[in-house]
């Protein structure tokens, strides 16, 4: 069984020479790596001390760096296993049938059924603007 660790225990390991952080729930003793990190130390201090799940995910990290996290895993953050449970059991309740593709409708009728009316109405308007008061004098 792994250890667990408190997320106030974490938050004590934040400093050159003793740099932990939390990714995806699981703790990491990061000190020996901090010096090799690929993006500089500066990205592990920044992130030493607390949960880094977001800013390792943001960056996009490579297969093999998510291969290297278990060289410096020492235990789960507690609480997590919970959250954990609970997000399985909301993925099951909201399991269902696949959506199936619904068929885009074409419009019915044609262009000639705006068209037509615009061209009925301006005929009406020519005439009793223009035309009918010509017809007057």
């Amino acid at each position: 069984m792994s250890a667990i660790y408190s997320l106030s225990e974490v938050e004590k390991h934040n400093v050159k020479g003793d740099l932990w952080l939390v990714i995806d729930g699981k703790v990491y003793n990061v000190t020996t790596f901090a010096a090799d990190h690929p993006g500089g130390e500066r990205a592990i201090y920044e992130e030493a001390g607390k949960d880094a799940t977001d800013a390792f995910n943001d960056i996009g990290h490579s297969e093999a760096a998510y291969e290297w996290l278990n060289d410096y895993y020492i235990g789960d953050l507690e609480g997590f296993a919970q959250t954990e449970e609970k997000v399985v059991e909301q993925q099951e309740e909201l399991k269902q049938e696949p959506v199936t593709q619904v068929p885009v409708q074409k419009p019915k009728g044609s262009a000639l059924r705006v068209i037509l009316p615009v061209i009925a109405v301006a005929g009406i308007l020519v005439y009793k603007f223009v035309i009918a008061p010509q017809q007057k004098n």
